[in-house]
Order: C-alpha cells, then structure tokens, then sequence
C-alpha cells in the first residue's frame, strides 16, 4: 500500500504501510517540534500515537495555542488524578478553571501538604521515565466495569445513561479515564506543571503563554474563588453538579421543576445585585462587562427591572454608538479591523458625555452606522432627578471609559458564565464553550451566520477577551454567574444539528466534533418551560426583552 501525508505549509511525507502522527512528525522539518502535544488527523484531534493508514491531511498542535494548551492541562489533570488514586488513595473533584489552571477537591477530605508533596513527586517520575498514556476503545459494559472497580461511580452511572458503545478511554499507570479531547500521548511531553494547595483543595497549572519553560503564574481571587464555592456547593446540595444526576432529573420527569429552581437562583441574585446598589444612593453610574455571549443584555434589563422595584429609575447609555470612524479604527497584528480593543471606541467623547449626563446636561448621543462605519445624528438624552446611568459594554469595567467620574459614584458588574454544571468528577465543560454554543445558535438565529463561520471566528473572539475584558473583571464591585445548570441540556437540541452539518472538509470540522463529543454525555431538555425573562432566552429566542 502507499499513502499520502499533506500539511498546511510543509511538503507532503509518503509512506508504504501504516504509520504513526509521531513517525510523521519525526520526518518533518516542523519548527516547533518541541511544543507538539497532539495533532488532527483530518481536522479531528487525535494523540500522537495515532496510526495514519490511508491518504490524510496532517496538522500538528502546540501547547502556545488556546487548544494545545486545553490537551496539556488535560494531560497533566489525568496525572494528577491517577497518582492521587494510586499514591495516596485519594479521589479529587475538578470544580473550576482560573487563569488556566484547575482546581479540586477531595470528597475524602482537604488534600494535605504531605500528600501534595507525594502526588507531584510522582507525576515528575511519570515525566522522567516517560510515562505512556495510551488511548484504548473498549466495550460499554467492560468499561463501566473499570469505572466501578476504581471508584468512579458517577462515571459509571454517567457511562451506562449515554450508552456509548465502544467507550473511548485513555489508561495512566493502571487507571483508566475518559475525556472530551485528545490527551499527550506521553508524560514526557508535558514536563512544566506545579501544583498549590488552596482552600483545602489542590490547583494545577501548566506552562505560562509568555515564556513556556515556565509555569502560569499562580493567582486567585478571593472574590471570585468565593463565588466558584458558593456555586459549587449549591450544585451539591441540589445534586446536579454532574451530569448523571441531570439524567437522572430528566428520566424522572423533573425538567420543569429543575429549571424554575435554577431560574429562582438567578432572581435571587439579581434582587440581592439590586439591593446592594439601593444602599447606596451615590451611585450614579452602573457598569456592565462582560464577554460575547455572557448574557449581559438580559442581565442589564432584568437589573433595571430589580432596581425600578425599588422605585431606582435608570437610562441606558449604549457604548456602540461611540465607535470611532472606521478609518481611525484599529486594527490586530493580522492586520484585520480590532472592533474589540479599547481603542475602537471614542473615549474622549464617551467620558465628556458621561460627565454632562451626571451634571444633569443634555446631550446628543450619536447613532453609529456599521454599514458605512461612520456617526451619524442619533438622539438627544438628558437623565431625571435621581436616575441612575446605566452602560453595558465589554470595556464597561476598564476605568479609561469612565474615568471622569468619581469611583465613588460607579458601580461595576461583572457578567459571565463563570462556572457550571460538569460532565463528571474530572470532566468539566468549559465556560468558553458555554458561550460558543450560546453564540453559535443568536448567530444563527438572529444574524444569518452560519455554524462554521462562528466556530472559525471564535479563537479571535476568546483572545480578546482574555485581552480586553477579563483582566479588568477584578474591577467589579460584584460578579453575576449567568450559568444555568439546565442550559446545555437546553441548547443541545438546537446546537446538535447545526454541529453535524459542519461539512468534513471544512476548517472548523474537528472543533464541531469535539463538541459533539462533549454534549454526547447531556440529555436533552425540550425548551418549553424555559421562562421568558430567562438569560438563555437571550439565545434560543422568545425573551420578553426583544
């Protein structure tokens, strides 16, 4: 036989029998070879020691990407938890992501400065000896079998409600675990991680973005770490914090009662949101961040619902009128327009207005065109004795927007789907992915794109975040979590089919794989009862807002 290995910019390789991503890697001239944690084959994401035997496209992945950086943090998360297993004998419970890093506890008790020693001594052994991780296809029953012998008995329940048959599960050292992406085939490819213990619990990191020799730096906010916990044990007590309780809910009829207890967790919130900034009567300007897809426009509107309940009126400022004209716009290091950096907008302007506007001036707000990209005459705004000014924007926290105004005088809030529901005890879904599914359906919906132009616009969309909008969050006076634990559920019935007619020769096919992959383990909630005044009504449609 004879087959045909092609890149993207590198010569094709050919070979007469089967042979593996690494062999191919080995032959190439690939300048990054060092960094190479995993590949697609076909744009699926595969291991390394997956076996090319037929004509494909080959594309390697490396750790300084958002995806490289997923497949180390997995890999090095499933070394964490075998040599937890097997060293000290220990189970751990991934709750939650920061600054790329993950933290777990231990339903066995808090994780000891002893044990964390003997864990990390372990996983460096893994790396030195070289380690293999070896990705197996075994049968549904065979697999859950393992999953019960090992203690992971959520897993088994979660195995045994999907039914997949063959079980796709990767072994380390006698331990077995599934996963919604490719891992490091070996340990010795992933050498640079640290472990630190936090609030009874372990936080894992792996390299950092600017100098990969070295780890991310470690950093936590007690602020938000707060509301990780809060979330976290409020998922526990209700038993939904995995999704075999979630299947469970479903199989037993009790979607409706699920989604109105979640729903009641956000009125409850966005009432005690209220409360805080009734308390304080000096506030005059409310400010709303948060990333695409967080829910901020609902969130702003049922906000301003709360505080009218305490007789607070509000108006509303919209930062994308303030966009400087398209000439002056600038632009990312692809040389493509850079709607999302601060600079976009006119902030001279935004803060004279801002200024007038508390002073009790009117103003002329101007209406941005987005087709000629140029101000144009909008409408004059001038607010009442006593009325709060409202701005929503993903710069809403950046002080540089606001800083004519007194901190005295503002109120922040941070907008974001920060933590949620997880497949199981180390698998969870990402809040990016959240938000993609959540945007990739109002594109859709309301705008006319298609699922593969979001997927590929995305990547850009998460980097400017973590550029322009995340860094600032630790600005808020307060943070909303706009998850809902009955979303994905939701969303998988509108999503699965915009996934699937993602075509295979389409750059954006393997992402929409792995995502089918991850919602593989939701059940379905039809949207019926989802209420009108929902955030998630922001994106499947029928909010009372529009």
């Amino acid at each position: 036989m004879s087959l045909t290995i092609s890149f993207n910019d590198m010569k094709e390789i050919k070979s007469d029998f089967p042979i593996t991503a690494r062999e191919v890697l080995a032959r190439t001239d690939f300048s990054k070879k060092d960094r190479v944690v995993a590949c697609r084959v076909n744009r699926v994401q595969r291991p390394l020691s997956w076996e090319i035997d037929m004509d494909s496209k080959l594309e390697f992945i490396t750790y300084d990407t958002i995806e490289g950086a997923e497949v180390y943090l997995r890999t090095i998360s499933f070394m964490l938890t075998s040599a937890a297993t097997r060293v000290c004998g220990i189970r751990l419970h991934l709750r939650q992501s920061m600054n790329f890093s993950y933290f777990y506890d231990s339903p066995d008790g808090p994780v000891t400065d002893e044990q964390k020693k003997s864990i990390h001594a372990e996983m460096h052994r893994m790396v030195k000896e070289g380690v293999n991780l070896v990705r197996e296809e075994l049968s549904n029953d065979k697999a859950r079998a393992i999953m019960c012998a090992q203690g992971y008995i959520d897993k088994e329940r979660l195995l045994r409600w999907v039914n997949n048959d063959p079980v796709v599960l990767y072994r380390c050292e006698g331990i077995y675990d599934f996963f919604g992406g490719a891992l490091a085939d070996n340990a010795a490819i992933v050498p640079v991680f640290d472990l630190h213990l936090y609030k009874g619990g372990i936080f894992i990191s792996g390299p950092s973005f600017a100098d990969p020799s070295k780890t991310q730096p470690f950093k936590t906010s007690a602020k938000t770490f707060a509301l990780f916990q809060g979330y976290a044990k409020w998922l526990d007590n209700l038993k939904i914090a995995t999704m075999d309780n979630i299947h469970h809910l479903v199989a037993n009829g009790q979607s409706r009662d699920f989604i109105m207890v979640c729903e009641a967790l956000h009125t409850k919130t966005l009432s005690a949101i209220s409360a805080h900034i009734s308390e304080r009567p000096e506030v005059r300007l409310l400010c709303l961040a948060g990333p695409s897809s967080s829910g901020k426009t609902t969130s702003s509107r049922r906000i301003r619902v709360q505080l009218l309940a305490s007789c607070i009126n509000s108006a509303t400022l919209e930062l994308d009128n303030y966009f400087v004209e398209r000439s002056k716009t600038p632009r990312d290091p692809d040389g493509n327009f850079d709607f999302e950096a601060l600079e976009a907008l006119d902030l001279d302007l935004i803060n004279e207005h801002l200024a007038a506007l508390l002073e009790d001036k009117e103003i002329d707000v101007p209406k941005f065109d987005f087709v000629t990209g140029e101000r144009k005459k909008g409408y004059k705004l001038k607010l009442a004795d006593d009325q709060l000014l409202v701005i929503e924007g993903i710069h809403g926290l950046n002080d540089k927007l606001s800083e004519s105004i007194p901190h005295d005088n503002k109120y922040g809030i941070f907008i974001c789907p920060l933590t949620g529901a997880a497949i199981d005890m180390h698998n969870r879904i990402g809040t990016t992915d959240t938000r993609l599914l959540r945007r990739m359906l109002r594109d859709y919906r309301t705008r006319g794109h298609s699922p593969e132009m979001t997927l590929i616009q995305w990547p850009s969309v998460v980097k400017g975040s973590h550029r322009h909008i995340f860094p600032y969050q630790e600005n808020a006076d307060t943070l909303f979590n706009t998850s809902l634990a009955y979303e994905l559920p939701v969303l998988k019935g509108y999503v699965q089919p915009l996934l699937a007619s993602v075509k295979e020769d389409s750059p954006a096919y393997g992402e929409a794989q792995r995502l089918l992959s991850i919602l593989s383990f939701v059940p379905i909630i039809p949207s019926d009862d989802v209420p009108n005044i929902s955030i998630l009504r922001e994106f499947i449609g029928g909010s009372c807002f529009d």
